[in-house]
């Protein structure tokens, strides 16, 4: 035979049954359960749900407890070094705080369990009694752990704040719950010193030492009947004073972990020890050969379901933590002084978690390095992107062997190094990944994206990936912590006897479904269900499908559904999704009116993407907020959201027809997203009603 038809269809042949067993391959299998009826899925590797892992631990303080013994000697916790902190002042006139950090200070799991037994004596003998709560109200770093461990120990129940949280707010989740001493920040200090005439409890105050904090100390010693001492004292009174440990069972409450408020006030879910011990032992089963040479980058919120659990996961398996933030996380990062290093530069981790927020701006930061440089580079760059790409995708002529390795080598080394060049495997959670970026990660980073599903009231158990899973677009089989269900969901045309898939509401099931909201029984009932069998359901809200391998995908959300003028539904998030991929978007908020027939959007511009079109086009302007408002600009930007839209399939009446072009991003502390990055769409739509208005007069 010629040797040139066996080179060609060889590949091809393997390819073809590369791609029939990857589609055969069961992920999840169907399984009877209890309950309203419904088509229900398992991980097809447990036949019931898991809920600890390692025999005879039972509650978060057994766990670390035994870790702490295990890799005593290993690293456990590690905090940069603050060697200046310095203002640069911009061409406009505005100042910038930058930071110059070093290395690594790292304390061992022995040296770790030492300061969280002191923290939790010194927390009785400051006089904090049984029964009263903790809250932790501060950015992500070492003490954050060393607080909550130290409270399990006492078995205190912890109240979670997210640190960007508004003041009413603050007081609603401080006061509901009724804590009596509060372990924050220094930024948070001064927040706290704001409210302090609205919170009816507090007694005590337990600040993280830092630079600057001196003026708020003696501001909250003046204006507040509260005791204040630093964590370093409280460590050192408990040092002396010893108190025996008063381990928790369990049932008992861990965490009263307050929401981010998407809509309205927070609310405070309940989550015992073996809710968040049963999410922690399923994730283990997932991410592939974790252990004690792993090393893991903390730096999203940990008031955030996803970071709490996926820190819990990393202590389990004996993994060293190191903190940064997200304005540190590179050597680009905002705050990180220019010539110094980033967080992920110095730590180097293998294992991380991210929000898609954050990876969408890799993605973007990465093509718009790539097109600024062009010539070569860029050719180089689309070659080697499309052919490593076609190999991911399952074609045996897409880049194998020394091919891969020598575009690693020449093209994607650059990029990996970006987030220290070590990683091996990434987690995305807390909203859908676009496959576009699930792609672009695999491909430059060379790593496998496990995209996970669940939600604060299922301890983050829900779905999760496989490392194997190269598809896009779904969140995986259900965890083996979790039954998932679709049940019908007539009025938005969703049921399981659909085909070729079954669709309906999802329903989550098993040892991690939360105990429900504190103080708020009405809506816990409403959500939560316990069936005949004695097993606990949430009630998601979102609309999903089963494919046929039993990896669930996420389709629509029942309280995003609007429906037009004319009788047509429109669901926000979908259209969001797919209109994000355009490079002219920093953010974007699909509004759509019942009594009108058309949708409108407010989009967030992306400064360095508009300002280069400009530049292309000649088209002179004096700022960024000047460029927005001009008839092109807009003009270009909505043309792109109509070509993505296209891309996606969208229909007609799912695409603006009008948009107004913002030239300042949402973050957090505007106020306009959760500190997980998701619109708070009530707040978004009255600080911009007049803007909304006008798109539809």
């Amino acid at each position: 035979m010629n040797p040139y038809l066996v080179g060609l269809f060889v590949p091809l042949i393997f390819s073809v049954i590369l791609r029939k067993q990857k589609k055969e391959k069961k992920r999840g299998v169907p399984v009877e359960v209890g309950g309203e009826p419904g088509y229900a899925v398992r991980n097809y590797r447990f036949t019931s749900p898991v809920e600890t892992p390692q025999e005879g631990v039972s509650t978060i303080p057994e766990l670390f407890e035994h870790s702490c013994k295990l890799y005593s000697d290993h690293h456990l916790f590690g905090s940069r070094k603050l060697i200046a902190r310095e203002t640069e002042v911009s061409p406009d006139g505005r100042s910038f705080e930058k930071l110059h950090l070093g290395s690594y200070d790292w304390l061992s799991y022995s040296q770790a369990f030492e300061a969280v037994c002191s923290f939790a004596s010194g927390l009785v003998n400051l006089g904090h009694g049984k029964g009263e709560r903790v809250a932790i109200f501060s950015d992500t770093r070492a003490e954050w752990q060393i607080a909550l461990q130290g409270c399990f120990r006492r078995n205190i129940t912890v109240v979670t704040i997210y640190a960007s949280l508004g003041e009413e707010a603050l007081c609603h989740s401080l006061n509901e719950t009724e804590v009596s001493t509060v372990v924050c920040g220094p930024k948070e200090l001064k927040k706290l010193i704001d409210i302090s005439g609205q919170l009816d409890t507090v007694k005590r105050v337990i600040y993280m030492n830092d630079e600057g904090v001196s003026t708020e100390l003696s501001l909250a010693k003046t204006k507040t009947p509260w005791t204040i001492l630093s964590f370093i004292e409280v460590e050192k009174l408990g040092r002396e004073n010893p108190v025996e440990a008063n381990l928790p069972v369990a049932s008992d409450i861990a965490v009263i972990m307050y929401t981010s408020g998407s809509t309205g006030l927070p609310k405070g879910v309940m989550m015992t020890h073996g809710n968040v011990l049963s999410t922690v032992s399923a994730v283990m089963t997932i991410v592939p050969s974790i252990g004690c040479k792993d090393v893991y980058l903390a730096y999203l919120p940990l008031a955030h379901v996803l970071e709490l659990a996926a820190e819990a996961v990393m202590v389990a398996a004996g993994c060293s933590i190191g903190y940064g933030s997200p304005l540190t996380l590179t050597d680009t990062s905002n705050k990180i002084k220019k010539g110094t290093k980033g967080d992920a530069s110095v730590l180097g981790p293998t294992l991380m978690t991210a929000v898609p927020a954050i990876l969408d701006r890799v993605r973007d930061g990465v093509r718009k390095n790539v097109d600024a440089k062009g010539g070569l580079a860029k050719k180089l760059f689309d070659i080697g992107y499309s052919r490593r790409l076609s190999a991911i995708n399952g074609s045996w002529f897409g880049a194998w062997g020394l091919e891969k390795i020598l575009w690693d080598f020449v093209v994607f080394r650059k990029v990996r190094a970006i987030l220290g060049g070590q990683i091996r495997f990434l987690l995305s959670g807390g909203a859908p990944l676009s496959g576009d970026t699930q792609r672009f990660i695999n491909v430059c980073l060379g790593a496998p994206i496990g995209q996970g599903y669940g939600l604060t009231e299922t301890c983050a158990g829900g779905s999760f990936s496989a490392y194997d899973d190269t598809s896009v677009g779904r969140v995986g089989a259900p965890l083996p912590c979790s039954f998932i269900k679709l049940i019908d969901w007539p009025e938005g045309g969703y049921l399981i006897t659909d085909s070729p898939m079954p669709r309906g509401e999802i329903v989550i099931g098993g040892p991690n479904v939360t105990a429900g909201y504190f103080k708020n029984e009405e809506k816990t009932r409403e959500v939560y269900k316990v069936d005949e069998k004695g097993m606990r359901w949430f009630y998601t809200g979102d609309i999903g499908r089963f494919h046929s391998d039993g990896c669930l995908e996420i389709i629509d959300r029942k309280k995003d559904i609007v429906k037009l003028q004319h009788g047509e539904y429109v669901s926000l998030g979908k259209v969001e999704s797919a209109l994000i991929v355009s490079p002219y978007v920093d953010n974007i908020m699909l509004h759509a009116d019942p009594f009108h027939s058309y949708c409108v959007a407010l989009v967030v511009a992306a400064p360095q993407a508009i300002e280069n079109w400009a530049h292309s086009k000649g088209i002179t302007f004096s700022d960024f907020e000047e460029l927005c408002q001009k008839e092109e600009t807009v003009k270009e930007v909505h043309g792109s959201l109509v070509k993505a839209a296209k891309q996606t399939r969208l229909e007609k009446f799912e695409i603006p027809v009008r948009i107004k072009l913002l030239p300042q991003p949402w973050t957090p502390e505007s106020g306009l997203v959760t500190a997980a990055l998701k619109l708070k769409r009530e707040v978004i739509r009255k600080a911009y009603a007049e803007d909304l208005a006008k798109l539809y007069a």
